[in-house]
Order: C-alpha cells, then sequence, then structure tokens
C-alpha cells in the first residue's frame, strides 16, 4: 500500500487536474463529503448538536468549508471559525466559502490574536471540532495565535475530526511543528502520508480513515511514491508450501556468530527463533568457554566452540575457522551479545568484508562496525543491519533525536548510500532497501519494550533467508511476523509483561495465520465416502 510524501501528493493533485482535466472544485467537494461520510459514522453520538469548524484560509479550509455545507444540509448546527479575514482566501476555497451564507452558515472571522480572544468563551461550547486549518504542506513551526488556537482546541477534549492531517503535523516525518491538533480521527484523501503512521504522528491522529477523491490510479503509479505500508497480503506472497517430502538439509543451515561471557542469552534466543521460524539447521559459533552453557541451552541447534580471547570474547583468532564454517551455509547471523573489544571490532568488520554469503547484522555486530560503514559499499553479497535507535545514530555518527526526528530518510538514506538493507527498529519499524524503498511495518507493540526481542527478529530473518527468502523479503516478513506475535500476546495475556522468548514461541502460529496451514495433508490422503 503507497504511502505518500507531502511533494508527492501535490505532484498528483497538480497533474490530476492539469494532465487528466478534473478540475480541482471536484477533488475538493469529493474530499469534504468522504469526510463528512466519516464524521458522521465516526462520532454519531456528537453530532446532533453544535459542530465547529476550524478553518485556514487554504485548501484544507476549503475541505472544512465543503464539510460545513454537507453537514448543515443534513439539518447539524454547524458554524465555521476562519483564521483569516475572508478576502484572504482564493481560488476553489473561496468559491466554497461563498456557498455558505446562502446556507445561512454562521462565518466568523478570527485574523488575529484580539478577535480570537473575543470568541473563545462561545467556542468552548461546540461538542466537536473539524480540524481545517493546515493541511499536509506545512513545514515550519506553529507560531503566534495559530500556536494558542491549536493548544486551545486540544484544551476543550471535545472530540475531533482532522482534514486530511492534524493541523500541526509534518505529513512526513510525523513530528509535531510546535503545536499539533490531537485527533480522535482522520479523514485522509487518496493516499495516507507517512506522517500519519509514524510516532508520534500515530498519536496525533488517532483513527486514520481514507478518502477516494477520484485521483487516478495511473497518475499515481507515475508520480511513484517511494514509501509503503507492509500488509498482511504482501507479507503472505512470500511464503510458500512445503513441499510434503522435504527434508532438514533442503530448508537451510544458518550460522550464528554470537555471544561473550555475561551474554549467551542473546546467542541462545537468536538460534531458537530461526529454528522457531523454519531454518532446517542452526550452528551457533561461540566462544569456546561459553560452549557447556550454551549446549544446555541449545537443544536443536548445533555449538561450534571456537578460539577466544583472555576474557572470554571473539577476536581475530576465531577469523579463520568461522570462515571454515560459513562453506554451505545460506546466510549468517552477526552480532547477538558478541561484545565491544578491539580485537572483536577487528573480527566483525573482517567477516562482514569477506563473506560469501547474505548477512544479518545486529547488537554489537552493529557497534562494532561504526566507523568502518566504508566496508559495506564494496559488499558482494546482500546485508541487513537491524539496529535501534542508538545503534542507527552511532552507524551514522548522529544523534538519536536526528534518528528518530525523520526515520524514514535516516533509513533509507543509509541504505542507498551504503548498498544496505536496513531495518530501523521501534514503534512502527521502518524497512529501507538499497533502491531506495522505504516500508512502514504496522505490527507490534509497547509490551516489546523488554530485553531480548532484538535477538529474536535476528533469528526470524535470518532463517527466512536461510530458507531461500531474498534479503528484502525476509526483512519484511521477519519484521512483520516478530511484531504479530507480540500482539497475539498483548491480546492474549496482556499489554506487557511478556518475554522475548513468549514471542520466539508464537512465531510458528502467526506463520500458520500467514499461510493459513489449518489442515494436516493427511487430511486429504484418503476420500472416505
Amino acid at each position: 500500500m503507497y504511502l505518500v510524501t507531502a511533494s508527492e501528493m501535490q505532484e498528483m493533485d497538480r497533474q490530476t487536474i492539469e494532465s487528466f482535466g478534473m478540475p480541482g472544485r471536484v477533488l475538493m467537494e469529493n474530499a469534504g463529503r468522504g469526510a463528512t461520510r466519516i464524521l458522521l459514522d465516526h462520532f454519531c453520538g456528537c453530532i446532533k448538536r453544535n459542530v465547529g469548524v476550524i478553518a485556514g484560509r487554504g485548501n484544507n479550509g476549503g475541505d472544512g468549508f465543503v464539510i460545513a455545507r454537507y453537514l448543515a444540509q443534513k439539518g447539524i448546527t454547524v458554524s465555521v471559525y476562519l483564521l483569516a479575514e475572508s478576502n484572504t482566501v482564493k481560488g476553489d476555497a473561496a468559491a466554497n466559502l461563498k456557498l455558505l451564507s446562502a446556507l445561512e452558515i454562521p462565518l466568523i472571522e478570527i485574523p488575529d490574536k484580539m478577535a480570537f480572544s473575543k470568541h473563545k468563551s462561545k467556542m468552548r461550547h461546540f461538542d466537536l471540532w473539524v480540524d481545517a486549518i493546515f493541511g499536509t504542506g506545512l513545514k515550519s513551526e506553529v507560531k503566534g495565535y495559530f500556536r494558542d488556537v491549536i493548544n486551545f482546541i486540544n484544551s476543550l477534549n471535545k472530540p475531533i475530526l482532522a482534514v486530511d492531517i492534524p493541523s500541526g503535523l509534518n505529513s512526513d516525518t510525523g513530528q509535531p511543528c510546535g503545536a499539533c491538533i490531537r485527533a480522535q480521527a482522520t479523514a485522509t484523501f487518496a493516499f495516507a502520508k507517512t506522517g500519519h503512521l509514524l510516532y508520534p504522528g500515530a498519536t496525533y491522529t488517532g483513527r486514520l480513515q481514507i478518502v477516494d477523491i477520484g485521483i487516478p490510479n495511473h497518475i499515481a503509479e507515475k508520480v511513484g511514491p517511494k514509501q509503503y505500508l507492509l500488509t498482511p497480503n504482501q507479507v503472505q506472497t512470500y511464503f510458500h508450501p512445503r513441499p510434503p517430502d522435504v527434508h532438514k538439509g533442503r530448508t537451510g543451515h544458518l550460522l550464528i556468530v554470537a555471544g561473550s561471557p555475561g551474554k549467551t542469552g542473546a546467542a541462545a534466543m537468536t538460534a531458537i527463533s530461526a529454528m522457531r521460524t523454519g531454518a532446517g539447521l542452526v550452528t551457533l559459533a561461540i566462544p569456546k568457554s561459553l560452549n557447556p552453557v550454551l549446549e544446555s541451552q541449545v537443544l536443536e541447534a548445533m555449538t561450534e566452540p571456537l578460539p577466544e580471547l583472555q576474557d572470554g570474547a571473539l577476536g581475530e583468532s576465531a577469523f579463520d575457522p568461522i570462515m571454515n564454517l560459513i562453506s554451505q551455509k545460506k546466510c549468517l547471523a552477526l552480532g547477538p551479545g558478541l561484545g565491544q573489544a578491539e580485537d572483536t571490532r577487528h573480527l566483525v568488520c573482517r567477516i562482514i568484508k569477506e563473506s560469501p554469503i547474505p548477512m544479518v547484522v545486529d547488537a554489537d555486530g552493529l557497534n562494532n562496525l561504526a566507523g568502518n560503514t566504508a566496508i559495506l559499499k564494496k559488499l558482494k553479497v546482500p546485508i541487513i543491519l537491524t539496529p535501534h535507535p542508538g545503534e542507527m545514530a552511532r552507524l551514522m555518527d548522529t544523534t538519536v533525536g536526528n534518528v528518530q526526528s525523520d526515520r524514514i530518510n535516516c533509513s533509507r538514506d543509509f541504505a542507498v548510500n551504503f548498498n544496505a538493507h536496513v531495518v530501523l527498529k521501534g514503534a512502527r519499524t521502518v524497512v529501507a532497501n538499497p533502491a531506495g524503498n522505504a516500508y512502514i511495518n504496522p505490527t507490534g507493540n509497547s509490551g516489546m519494550a523488554s530485553g531480548g526481542m532484538g535477538d529474536v527478529l535476528t533469528g526470524i530473518i535470518a532463517s527466512l533467508i536461510t530458507q531461500g527468502f531474498t534479503a528484502e523479503a525476509a526483512a519484511h516478513a521477519g519484521v512483520y511476523l516478530h511484531g504479530a506475535a507480540a500482539d497475539t500476546l498483548a491480546e492474549s495475556i496482556g499489554p506487557f509483561g511478556f518475554l522475548a522468548s513468549d514471542v520466539m514461541n508464537a512465531i510458528p502460529g502467526e506463520i500458520k495465520k500467514l499461510t493459513g496451514a489449518t489442515t494436516s495433508p493427511s487430511d486429504n490422503l484418503i476420500n472416505r465416502q
């Protein structure tokens, strides 16, 4: 499913009007009519009383004027508060503004702070508000009395429907621009915007519904948005039924290089998660002294003790044994619990440079890669990096704040510049590929704020590559499965308190849901009359 930026949406509007020949006023009418329908459906308990429309002088305000007209025609009491003088409204918005008087819809002009202060007391008595102040093009910080108006509307604690996007929200990044409407529902037009889905934008957006305003498919495809929402239908296409005579040698062999003293759990969960996701064989390569511990933790995976440093971590002495182990493997998972000793850093960078098979790099694999990311540009095999925001900041030599303020472009830019697949973890995980496409994952919840979740994800993604998924498909399916398993647990157990190992054990059930495997092949083997 396409997700669009403000500039992409503006270009679609322009081409629909200029090359397709659909007037802008028709698009505005379709938008207002569709938003009204959503308002009537979502706020059925409030609309029998007073509705206030707070509108700017641009096209977003014009959509609000259309909504006011449709509400009035249904006998609903509605008033429009215009944050400008009416003679400053132009174009299609002005045409719709003129229609309000014919329906005797009150229009109150509040172009400045003084006028606003005069009407605040009356504005407190509306039961529902329609936010039509700013559209998707807002980039600068909301200041002055506009900020006061937005804060005032929020302070009323009344239901709010946002038109296209909550006013004050950056439609590309999901970041509030100083002040932002907190809507219970948002009616957006043609396509969802990335800012609707990313946090904190999702919190301001509330329930999101899309209105078809008539943008032709061929124009949307011509503009070619490069952001997408991962959907169950898309993830389903990556899975194919296994042949009934398949064996473990045909479902792939994964090598995991992980672990150091005090961090055996990360290595174990990565291995078990990989097997829970369907890898035929898993070899866990670990420091020699940890072998007795991990052999008892991972019953189904094989372990391979490696030469270690004095402190029990892995160093360059383990390089040759690891390269020998890579033979006949389908994927390498590198990093969980490795530690960050200097010799470990050299080992990690050397493995990444010389690995002949696809890699998934996480945790200390990423921390050891930081400062050496140039080696990624010369790789001849796919690599998936799975950083949380702190690890992403270290890879990019920036701050966590900079990463979180623009998750899409941070992920995309790194993926393109370093020829890597990037899984930027967090609420609404972003997956970006070297072609510049970025996907937002809708699954997952706050109960996943718990240790070990990233190790489970590493095992899932590496397992899927091992079974023959492309790097891109494995990243998409992996993050979706990971979050979906946690969503199932949140529903069945509670919103938090479940463990990474619980998520790991729930993976097969999520695969079953995606593949629709509800019966055994033997059920149809013999037909009994």
